[in-house]
């Protein structure tokens, strides 16, 4: 049985509660990932843009979840 097969097996078990945890937790993961790819890339040029890296990145070491695009959008509605 291959890695899917048995992610799926598990999820059918879950309660929904716990479904909704295991979703958190793969956007977590993502987050986590683009934030280290985006670390890597990412250098700023201006004096703005590296007090808002900055602060970022604190935000970021404090625990803070950053919001992904649609969260985003649905905190401007």
């Amino acid at each position: 049985m291959g890695k899917e097969e048995q992610l799926l097996e598990g999820w059918r078990e879950l309660t929904p509660k716990n479904q909704q945890k295991v979703l958190e937790f793969v956007e977590a993961l993502k987050s986590q990932s683009e934030t280290k790819e985006t670390n890597k890339e990412y250098i700023p040029q201006t004096p703005l843009g590296k007090k808002l890296w900055e602060i970022r990145q604190r935000a970021i070491a404090s625990g803070i979840k950053l919001l992904n695009e649609a969260e985003i959008e649905q905190e401007l509605v």
